[in-house]
C-alpha cells in the first residue's frame, strides 16, 4: 500500500495538523487505491463501517468522493443535505456529535466557519472529516497534489502560482499544503486579496524548514514567469451575495487565466488547474446571469485555457475521489 502512514483514529480538519511527511504518506495511499480502482482490484478495507455526511453547503465532487470512495471501501453512507440536519439549529454541534458518534465511525462536514468542524470534531469520538469550511478545504489540497505528482513526477521544488483572490479555503489551503511539501508557492492578486498575515507568517516558517518558498506578486507578468502550475477559482463563492461580483471583476480582471497568461511561464509544460465549479463559458445558470450582466463571455479562465491541452483539471477532480478514500482508510483504520 506504499509508504504506511499511522493516523488511525485521527481527524482531519486542516493540513496544518499534519506533518509532510503524513502528508505524503496519504497521498502515496491514495496513488496506492487508485491503481487498484483502475485495475479491478477490490479494496474494501473498512467493511461494515458506517459514515455520515453533513452538508451545509452542496456539492457535486465532494458529495460523489465521499459517496463513492466510501461504497469502495465497503461502508455504508448516509447523507445528511442542508435541510435534513438540525445542527447548530434545533440541536448544537456538540450534541450533534455526540449522537452522530455512536451511530457511525466517521463523520464528514461541508459548510461554513472552521470553528464549526473543529467543534463538531470536538465532541465527537469518531474521526471527524473537513469537506469544506470558509477557512479551509484539505480534501482538495491532497487531490491537487497527487495531480501534480502524477504530472511532474515530484512535488518538492515545483513553482506552484495561485491567480486571483487568495483570502479564503483555496488559497489558505494550496498556501499551506505547498509550504510543507516544499513547492513554491505564489500569490498573484492584489494587496486586500491577499491571505491572514498570521497564516502567512505560519507558512512562511514552514516553507523555510521544508526548502520551499512563499511570495506574494500583484503583477502577472512577474508572478507566472517559469510557474509549472497556474491554478484559479472562481471569484464569487457560495454563500456570498450577487452583489459583489462587480466588485471582483474590476478588481480580478486582470488575473484571469488566459492564453496570453499561460504563454508569460516561458515554459511549454505548464499546465492549469481549478478546484470546480468554474465559469470558463456561459453554459451554467449564474454564468450566463453574470456574463449577460457584464457583457462577459467567461471569469476567471478563458474557454480556450480550461478546455486546451494544459488543462489537468478533470484528473484532478477525479482524484478528489482517490484523496478522499485515502484519508478515511487511513483515519479509520483500513489501511
Amino acid at each position: 500500500m506504499g509508504k504506511t502512514v499511522n493516523i488511525q483514529g485521527r481527524d482531519f480538519l486542516k493540513l496544518l495538523d499534519f506533518t509532510g511527511e503524513e502528508i505524503l504518506g496519504l497521498v502515496d495511499l491514495a496513488a496506492e487505491l487508485k491503481r487498484r480502482k483502475k485495475a479491478g482490484i477490490p479494496h474494501r478495507l473498512c467493511e461494515g463501517k458506517n459514515i455520515a455526511l453533513i452538508f451545509e453547503k452542496t456539492s457535486t465532487r465532494t458529495r460523489c468522493s465521499f459517496e463513492v470512495a466510501a461504497r469502495d471501501l465497503g461502508m455504508g453512507v448516509t447523507y445528511l443535505d442542508p435541510s435534513g440536519s438540525q445542527i447548530g439549529k434545533k440541536e448544537s454541534i456538540a450534541d450533534t456529535a455526540r449522537v452522530l458518534s455512536a451511530m457511525f465511525d466517521g463523520i464528514e462536514y461541508r459548510g461554513y466557519g472552521q470553528d464549526i468542524v473543529e467543534e463538531l470534531a470536538a465532541y465527537a469520538t469518531v474521526p471527524v472529516w473537513n469537506g469544506l469550511t470558509n477557512e479551509f478545504h484539505p480534501t482538495q489540497i491532497l487531490a491537487d497534489m497527487l495531480t501534480i505528482r502524477e504530472q511532474f513526477g515530484h512535488l518538492a521544488g515545483t513553482r506552484f502560482v495561485y491567480m486571483g483572490d487568495a483570502r479564503y479555503n483555496m488559497g489558505n489551503s494550496l498556501m499551506v499544503g505547498c509550504a510543507k511539501l516544499g513547492l513554491h508557492f505564489t500569490a498573484c492578486c492584489p494587496e486586500k486579496y491577499r491571505p491572514d498575515p498570521a497564516l502567512v507568517a505560519t507558512c512562511e516558517k514552514l516553507a523555510g524548514e521544508d526548502a520551499g518558498s512563499l511570495r506574494f506578486i500583484p503583477d502577472p507578468a512577474v508572478a507566472v514567469r517559469g510557474a509549472d502550475v497556474i491554478y484559479t477559482d472562481i471569484w464569487v463563492s457560495m454563500g456570498e451575495p450577487a452583489e459583489i461580483w462587480e466588485e471582483r471583476i474590476r478588481d480580478l480582471s486582470p488575473y484571469q487565466v488566459n492564453a496570453d497568461l499561460m504563454a508569460m511561464t516561458g515554459k511549454a509544460g505548464t499546465v492549469f488547474m481549478h478546484c470546480l465549479p468554474a465559469y470558463h463559458d456561459l453554459k451554467t445558470q449564474i454564468g450566463r446571469e453574470m456574463g449577460q450582466r457584464f457583457g462577459r463571455d467567461c471569469m476567471e479562465v478563458t474557454d480556450e485555457v480550461f478546455e486546451g491541452p494544459q488543462s489537468i483539471v478533470f484528473r484532478e477532480a477525479e482524484n478528489r475521489m482517490h484523496t478522499i478514500k485515502a484519508v478515511m482508510a487511513a483515519t479509520l483504520g483500513g489501511a
